[in-house]
């Protein structure tokens, strides 16, 4: 029997359909809401990945060119090797097809069939198998591809590689990249923003398998390649600064060294170099024999080896010569010296009297020279590094004013110098400073400054008394090579007067012509300076001796125009000398002895000088052997004849070759045999007078280089050709005098 549906049941029946459809369409609202509102932008970027795929296109980053426009770091084309992991599954066969890949790019790009494997079968619609693959590599790829029919899931992206033609010149300076073209060190890292461009990219849709789908599909946006950096740099001074630098850290057996040429005017570096120092193409490469060796002694892959390996690494990539702080000893006094001039404390008529000693409060100061210099003017007191007069003028310059020069030499703070990783210097405040703490840094001790600060310090104080800002960026251009910004010169303050400025240079130059820094004297050239040899306190030995030292040298030249400023620092030498005078005086004489005319500074040679220099061999090729005799006679050269025939076939030296006065040219004749050879003897710790005995006995043309054109105090120390090797007679053979007083 069945019942009729009363009104007030229909009622609640359509009350509770009512009900169930509003629940039903309240939830699928509120779903709606979540999925539109609160998780509206994640479900869009999930289906954005399911639907597209974003290939990215590298910027290239911009070249680095020294001064003259030669490329110190470029990019060239390099090649991203990837799969579509889930394109995989797709084929026919798919196991055969993750073989093929397996075998093919790991063979070719010389990995581990594992690692290739394990990206093989992971979820995934883009996997690099390999970065920076050159060009030779990625034809192969492309060729077996082709071959086996995997285009659709192997392919490769452009990319680019840093490379360092020039190898290990100016590394520190520049630093390297890493595998993401991301700079680590130098003015790759501090410019890294400059270089490295806005990149690219391909977005390409994909289907509901996951391939990609046609080209009409895809979007391209375009790289935006980096701009480049012209620098002060110029490779020709760096190779010069590296060559002489090296050459003394290896000779002094110093741990490590660093030199800076600058101009004297407007701070740019014209060169900067670290020794040691690496490729930055291999960066992690060991450069350091020392290091290496240490290296070696230990296990592969323990946490000890792996600690040494961190610690030589960073230790090579360093720029000691911007983030290491060194007590520059009496390379100081130059600021000490300027700021009493300044003052009116001191001047030409000045009179100090050194009696080997000087005590301040009770703490005793001795002079380098045991029994003092006695009474000397202020020229005297440059000339000879007195430190009890140095001292003097220090606490005539009072705690107050001394701290006032050295802030204002820019001392106290950065340089803002363009690279990364610029030192904080070390120094006493006004509050913390005494008259004992003032002695010693009156004389350039008990503080710290890094290299770069002392030779912008010396620039102020020698053009004019105006600091300027280093730097090692001239411009930054774009890929068309229009300017995008340059870098001119930066006056920070000015220091002291011209005036005051002038007398220092004057009293610099007679450190160089004849006082402890003569070694680096530059016939012609007017090389001015001071010497520096500073205790390292912090380090001694168990009885309380200091055992390591600091040698260097700071200064320009020439004195009366000042044009290049050099500081050379030897840091914790080995070898027969420690003294700034000995060993790093002559490293800059070297160096500035190639820089000066390079950059057509002229030479003002004094007549001494003029009567010293060397000649050019004439031409005797072809004349009678009388005629080439009376040619050479005349031209204050000598000669030596080999056989009995009248017209000369050869000569040694050739012709137009520099030849010293007084040399010898050897002359063969047509019937005159073999070549005559000679063994190059040991000219090292022979006087000048005893070396040029020598050579003219064998026949040899010694070239004079070093301290000076003056026998007196000088020995021989360095040659350019071997003791023992066999040379043809008439050889021009370089040997290098110093003097070697052991002083500063």
């Amino acid at each position: 029997m069945s019942v009729k549906p009363t009104m007030n049941m229909k009622k609640k029946m359509l009350i509770m359909t009512l009900v169930l459809v509003i629940g039903g369409f309240g939830s699928a609202l509120v779903s709606l809401i979540n999925i539109m509102f609160v998780h509206g932008e994640e479900y869009s970027k999930m289906a954005a990945d399911q639907q597209s795929m974003n290939t990215t296109l590298a910027a290239e980053r911009g070249n680095i060119y020294d001064t003259n426009m030669n490329i110190l770091a470029t990019s060239a084309t390099v090649w991203t090797v990837y799969i579509t992991p889930k394109d995989i599954d797709a084929e026919d066969d798919p196991e055969k097809t993750r073989q093929l890949i397996v075998d093919g790019l790991s063979s070719i790009l010389e990995l581990s069939k594992e690692s290739v494997y394990n990206k093989t079968i992971k979820n995934t619609s883009y996997e690099k198998i390999k970065t920076q693959v050159e060009e030779p590599e990625a034809e192969k790829v492309r060729k077996y591809v082709s071959d086996n029919k995997l285009g659709s899931i192997v392919g490769l992206d452009e990319s680019s590689k840093r490379y360092y033609p020039n190898g290990t010149l100016a590394s520190t300076v520049l630093g390297f990249v890493g595998d993401d073209n991301q700079g680590l060190g130098g003015l790759e890292s501090y410019y890294d923003e400059t270089l490295t461009g806005v990149p690219g990219k391909v977005v390409a849709l994909k289907n509901a398998r996951g391939s990609a789908m046609p080209y009409s599909y895809e979007t391209t946006v375009d790289a935006q390649n980096g701009h480049s950096l012209v620098l002060t740099v110029d490779s020709t001074i760096q190779y010069y600064t590296e060559k002489y630098l090296e050459a003394a850290v290896k000779e002094n057996n110093a741990t490590n060294g660093m030199c800076i040429v600058m101009n004297v005017n407007n701070g740019e570096i014209y060169a900067m170099a670290n020794e040691p120092d690496y490729d930055p193409n291999e960066p992690f490469v060991i450069y350091d024999e020392g290091a290496l060796a240490s290296l070696n002694e230990l296990t592969e892959g323990t946490a000890e080896y792996n600690t040494a390996l961190n610690k030589a690494r960073q230790a090579q990539w360093r720029n000691n010569a911007i983030s290491d702080t060194y007590e520059p000893g009496s390379v100081f006094k130059i600021v000490t010296g300027a700021a009493a001039i300044e003052e009116n404390l001191v001047n030409t008529s000045s009179s100090f009297n050194c009696g080997g000693n000087i005590t301040i409060k009770g703490t005793k100061y001795n002079c380098h020279k045991i029994y003092g210099h006695g009474s000397q003017s202020l020229a005297k007191i440059f000339a000879n590094s007195c430190n009890p007069a140095f001292i003097e003028i220090g606490q005539k310059l009072g705690v107050s004013k001394f701290v006032s020069y050295f802030r204002s030499f820019g001392l106290t703070e950065l340089t803002g110098i363009d690279l990364p990783g610029e030192a904080k210097s070390i120094y006493y405040t006004e509050k913390n400073m005494g008259a004992v703490e003032l002695a010693s840094e009156s004389f350039g001790q008990t503080f710290k400054v890094t290299p770069v600060q002392m030779i912008t310090a010396v620039c102020a104080a020698a053009n004019g008394g105006q600091l300027v800002t280093p730097h090692l960026v001239k411009q930054v251009i774009d890929s068309e090579g229009n300017i995008i910004k340059s870098n001119d010169k930066n006056e920070v303050r000015q220091v002291v007067s011209k005036s005051t400025s002038e007398l220092v240079c004057d009293l610099l130059e007679t450190v160089v012509n004849g006082g402890t820094g003569k070694n680096a004297y530059v016939a012609g050239y007017n090389v001015a300076g001071k010497t520096g040899t500073s205790q390292k306190v912090d380090q001694k030995d168990e009885t309380g001796e200091i055992t390591e030292y600091v040698a260097s040298f700071c200064g320009f030249a020439p004195y009366y125009d000042p044009e290049v400023a050099i500081i050379v620092i030897l840091n914790e030498p080995h070898g027969e000398s420690v003294y700034g005078g000995t060993i790093a005086a002559p490293v800059a004489g070297s160096i500035l002895s190639e820089v000066l005319p390079y950059l057509g500074v002229e030479p003002r040679y004094t007549e001494a000088e003029l009567a010293a220099m060397s000649v050019s061999a004439p031409n005797l090729v072809g004349k009678s052997v009388d005629v080439a005799k009376s040619t050479l006679s005349a031209n204050n050269l000598k000669y030596k004849v080999y056989g009995n025939g009248t017209e000369v076939t050869r000569q040694v030296p050739a012709a137009s070759t520099t030849v010293p006065a007084g040399g010898t040219v050897v002359l063969y004749t047509e019937n005159s045999g073999e070549q005559k050879k000679i063994t190059v003897p040991d000219f090292k710790g022979m006087t000048l007078s005893q070396a040029n005995t020598k050579a003219a006995s064998l026949g040899i043309n010694l070239k004079i280089s070093g301290s000076s054109l003056s026998e007196s105090g000088t020995l021989a120390y360095s040659q350019s050709v071997a003791a023992g090797t066999e040379v043809e007679m008439g050889t021009i053979i370089t040997v290098k005098f110093r003097y070697n007083d052991n002083v500063e």
